[in-house]
């Protein structure tokens, strides 16, 4: 491959759009101006880091390095994750509940990847190791979030109805199970709509931006395929172990609803 090396010219014509957005913002009074300045200059930091720091860690080419950065960014996945609902556990239960939907999720996939696909020697390559964490971390935080938020959110506006069903006899597996199954929907759907649209409607980032530096288009799809199966599964994964965790959290041995575990919302 021939990469196209940039240089701080190219990327201060590119800002140039976004200086366009801040002006329009301005024009059209949408208050806006300030949160894409803002915005882009933290990009711009955080990337630019994280770009030194990579090349560190690949430099030293240790699996303690490996590890740490992994655990770092997982760690911060899991914090938001849940710190996104609306309504959250009390304590430090939701934490607890995310960090093990992006620990499974991300060493079931990535694991795999690494030993069945890609297979860098040394297995825990930075290079390979922490960019593909970082891609399904991407994944599992969204659709965590989205199941955790839509789970709790039920609970909350159904409770009547669930504790009628508890009443009448139903288990809190059977009252809750449709709950389960729109968390599980809904944070399936972006994953979803990105399959469906990759190559008809969209070129995904990761395989334009292989393109762009030199590799074969054929071999750009190769990957990108592997990556998109790759994500759905860390989606999925991690969606079903953060909402039914969740669900076993909000009964006891009762079998009763326990939403004195959430804490309250502004509206409450």
């Amino acid at each position: 491959m021939n990469p196209i090396s940039l240089s701080p010219t190219d990327l201060a014509i590119a800002a140039s759009l976004v200086a366009f957005d801040a002006l329009l913002s301005v024009a059209l009074r949408l208050r806006l101006h300030r949160q894409v300045l803002l915005a882009s200059g933290r990009m711009v930091v955080q990337l630019v880091a994280v770009g030194y720091l990579l090349r560190l860690v690949f430099a030293l080419h240790h699996p303690a390095a490996t590890l740490a950065i992994v655990l770092v960014m997982s760690a911060i996945a899991a914090r938001e994750i849940a710190a996104r609902p609306e309504r959250t556990f009390k304590g430090a239960t939701g934490l607890a509940l995310s960090a093990g939907g992006v620990a499974i999720a991300t060493v079931v996939t990535v694991g795999l990847a690494l030993v069945t696909a890609i297979r860098p020697h040394p297995w825990y390559d930075a290079r390979y190791a922490v960019t593909l964490v970082g891609i399904i971390l991407g994944s599992v935080l969204n659709s965590g979030s989205l199941a955790l938020d839509s789970l709790l959110g039920g609970v909350g506006r159904q409770r009547s109805s669930i504790e009628a069903q508890l009443a009448l006899g139903a288990s809190f597996h059977e009252a809750t199970a449709p709950l389960l199954r729109e968390a599980l929907r809904r944070s399936l759907m972006p994953i979803i709509n990105q399959m469906s649209a990759a190559g008809v409607i969209t070129l995904p980032g990761i395989m334009t931006g292989q393109i762009l530096a030199g590799l074969d288009p054929v071999e750009a799809v190769k990957y990108q395929i592997l990556l998109m199966f790759l994500l759905a599964g860390a989606s999925g994964l991690a969606a079903f172990v953060i909402a039914f965790g969740a669900l076993r959290r909000l009964t006891d041995e009762r079998q009763r609803l326990r939403l004195d575990r959430l804490r309250p919302t502004a509206r409450e």
